[in-house]
């Protein structure tokens, strides 16, 4: 399979390390039990963004408040969704965004989301990281670009998402050779769409391709219900119990 081509040295045979990110849920009010459970005993859950309206909204959310801090006392990053819209967002929008997180809901870091990955935006990037760095002690940023950017951009971010979309896709996905040298902490898989029988497949080719953050969700974006991370996958037990005994390699 192609995901098997070239795995990053030390990945395949550890199998240890992987985690949770959150790519975000619905309102506290909407999701609770799903909120609940991010921060209940036993979840290996890295980070989970917490997306009000877009962004943080105009005003405090207490409910939204109430959410953050409790993932925070289990021990959760609770990271702001600042989004980029692939470079169209200027800087002061970004930057007025990031002190209304942090002044409302205290967040631990920000998932930058449709990142965009060329390398002539690369600077740009790292200038909004730099600054976004700057309000955090040390804190945790996540690119979301969804696919493999320009290798430079490993150097900007605490994480990079490099995958993000379905199952159809990611089954037959490949690694960029690049990430080889880095480890698996810096990457990030987001994927829709996995039947609970491919569960174990899925899990497989993240840690072959090296990604030390995973969401997987049997959830899909059609219909009536557009966001597929907007609830729990249906197999929420099962994937914390597999996460926690590992895969066979």
């Amino acid at each position: 399979m192609p995901h098997l081509i070239c795995p990053p040295a030390g990945t395949a045979s550890t199998g240890l390390g992987v985690g949770l990110g959150i790519p975000g849920h619905a309102h506290p009010l909407d999701a609770p039990l799903e909120w609940a459970r991010l921060a209940g005993p036993g979840a290996p859950v890295h980070w989970a963004v917490l997306d009000v309206d877009g962004g943080p909204g105009t005003r405090p959310d207490p409910h939204c408040a109430e959410a953050a801090g409790r993932l925070r006392t289990a021990g959760v990053r609770v990271l702001g969704h600042l989004d980029l819209h692939q470079g169209a967002r200027t800087f002061g929008d970004l930057l007025s965004e990031a002190h209304r997180y942090l002044d409302w809901y205290r967040v631990d870091g920000f998932f930058l989301d449709r990142c965009p990955g060329e390398r002539s935006v690369l600077f740009e990037v790292h200038r909004i990281v730099t600054a976004l760095r700057a309000f955090l002690a040390p804190g945790h940023i996540v690119l979301g670009h969804g696919t493999h950017p320009y290798p430079g951009y490993a150097e900007t971010a605490d994480q990079l998402v490099t995958f993000s979309g379905p199952w159809s896709d990611y089954r037959w996905s490949q690694v960029a050779e690049w990430t080889a040298d880095h480890p698996p902490e810096r990457f990030c898989h987001l994927v829709h769409g996995v039947p609970r029988g491919h569960l174990e497949e899925a899990l497989r080719i993240a840690r072959w391709q090296g990604a030390g953050t995973i969401w997987f969700t049997d959830r899909t974006p059609r219909g009536g219900d557009p966001d597929p991370w907007a609830a729990m996958p249906g197999y929420w037990d099962d994937i914390i119990s597999r996460l926690g005994t590992g895969v066979s390699e």
